[in-house]
């Protein structure tokens, strides 16, 4: 016999009963403008991957290239990304976001990628 939970408790719905619920009253409701606007955002994408992909490709170092595909893509941590590479995470964050010397940001993958794509017309939108 099951104990009592207050803190979960479920009810047993048939599937089809589901959509007779109004979604505009849920936690998330994603309005037409929203919908139309994330599927632009998601078409613009698949135009500019292949291109992001073959700037990586072309314009990196073998590092910078291996280090930017493990964090963005494999989603590790520059720890993580580190202990793969056998560098400390300080060089992985050096290989993708470059070093200030004198005031001066030099190196970096992220620099090369943002300079190519400024080349190519490509326009990313910085994180905030």
């Amino acid at each position: 016999m099951s104990s009592f939970n207050p803190d979960f408790w479920e009810i047993p719905v048939e599937f089809h009963k589901l959509e007779e619920f109004d979604t505009r009253c849920a936690l998330y409701y994603e309005t037409n403008d929203e919908r139309e606007s994330r599927w632009l955002r998601e078409e613009k994408q698949k135009q500019i991957m292949p291109r992001l992909m073959d700037i990586i490709e072309n314009e990196l170092t073998a590092k910078q290239r291996q280090a930017v595909i493990l964090y963005f893509f494999g989603c590790k941590t520059q720890e993580e990304i580190g202990e793969i590479m056998g560098i400390p995470h300080q060089v992985v964050s050096q290989h993708i976001y470059g070093i200030k010397r004198n005031g001066k940001k030099i190196g970096g993958a992220m620099s090369k990628i943002r300079k190519a794509c400024k080349e190519q017309g490509i326009y990313l939108q910085e994180a905030s």
